[in-house]
């Protein structure tokens, strides 16, 4: 990491309540003890997420996957890490999340899924590729309030992204063994955001 993370102990004199950060996560990501280095970007943020993945009426396991498709579209390996982590927390198949870059053909997937995560692709690519299609397709399924709440995930993970990516954060140890027992015949690999020295990464 270029940037070094605050402990536990600061991020709670910051007004953090670290235990409901664990019970919900498992742990504390190192990206929001990065982010307290700004307290007021980081509780901004905070209420951003939980805004876009607590609410609105999409549901978790979706919610995930989308969030694990716009960073696949992306390349970002620590926000892979975590949404396909997520996913399968939230009763998500591995079979499906080692699926989901295959998702027009799969059948594991159905038209509403292949909708949004169609629209997560194409929404986290650089020029962005979504079209009006996208929003004909996605109609068909989802209300408009919920075809929004798909846009907040895609857009809140455009910043987690490069956040993440451009500083290269150390994955913690629940998400990178998920990922590196789930993902890697899927081309994944932890890269710069794993605890190593550089010549051994």
């Amino acid at each position: 990491m270029h940037i070094a993370p605050v402990s536990e102990t600061e991020l709670a004199a910051l007004g953090v309540d670290v235990g409901a950060v664990k019970q919900n996560m498992g742990f504390v990501p190192n990206s929001m003890r990065i982010a307290a280095r700004r307290p007021a970007l980081m509780h901004a943020f905070s209420g951003l997420v939980g805004a876009v993945m607590g609410g609105g009426e999409i549901k978790p396991d979706l919610r995930f996957m989308v969030g694990f498709m716009a960073s696949r579209a992306a390349g970002c390996l620590y926000c892979q890490a975590h949404t396909s982590h997520n996913s399968h927390a939230a009763g998500v198949a591995t079979e499906k999340i080692q699926a989901v870059w295959e998702f027009e053909q799969s059948e594991l997937f159905n038209a509403a899924e292949r909708a949004a995560l169609r629209f997560a692709r194409d929404g986290a690519q650089q020029p962005n590729a979504v079209t009006g299609r996208h929003y004909a397709d996605l109609k068909q399924f989802f209300s408009e309030e919920q075809i929004v709440d798909l846009l907040g995930i895609i857009s809140l993970f455009g910043f987690l992204n490069r956040w993440n990516d451009s500083l290269g954060t150390v994955l913690e140890e629940q998400p990178l063994g998920y990922a590196q027992t789930n993902l890697a015949e899927q081309g994944w690999k932890a890269g710069k955001h794993a605890d190593l020295p550089p010549e051994k990464r």
